[in-house]
């Protein structure tokens, strides 16, 4: 044991005469996300299909917000209970980096589309059944398209 420790001391100070370490870089902070002026969410969402382009945005802000206590909206945001959903709709279900999804979602095999999405907004269990989601839904129609709207608009990288 005693030439373990030597060998071991004797390693530490031939490498410290190699000279100081590098410290290690620092990560730059990341940029907040771009907030679209009132202009440019007037466009992107005339821009949406119908029945999406004459959402209420503010409405589906405000419905969002029942989901923000498990699902971030920003780039690079935290997965939490639920997975982060900045650029949710065109990802393959089941798929966003870092969480862990149910065999269910794993294995749907579909982009999030605005129906799909729709559909899994009005009741996440019977639209994927085996799905770990335990919000029971939005039944009105109106907060549906504003949130997935508003999804479409606020949660989604700039094109």
């Amino acid at each position: 044991m005693r030439q373990v420790i030597l060998a071991a001391t004797m390693i530490g100070g031939l490498l410290a005469g190699c000279g100081p370490a590098e410290a290690p870089k620092a990560t730059p902070p990341a940029a907040p996300p771009r907030v679209l002026t009132a202009a440019e969410r007037t466009t992107a969402l005339a821009a949406l299909p119908a029945p999406y382009n004459t959402a209420d945005l503010e409405n589906g802000r405000r419905v969002f917000a029942r989901c923000r206590s498990c699902h971030t909206i920003t780039p690079n945001g935290p997965n939490m209970t639920g997975p982060g959903l900045y650029g949710v709709i065109g990802r393959t279900a089941g798929t966003h980096a870092g969480f862990k999804y149910s065999p269910a979602l794993k294995a749907a095999g579909f982009a999030w589309d605005d129906a799909r999405i729709d559909h899994w907004l009005q009741n996440p269990r019977t639209f994927l059944p085996g799905n770990k989601m335990t919000f029971p839904g939005l039944p009105d129609a109106t907060d549906r398209r504003d949130v997935i709207a508003f999804l479409s608009v606020d949660a989604a990288p700039p094109t």
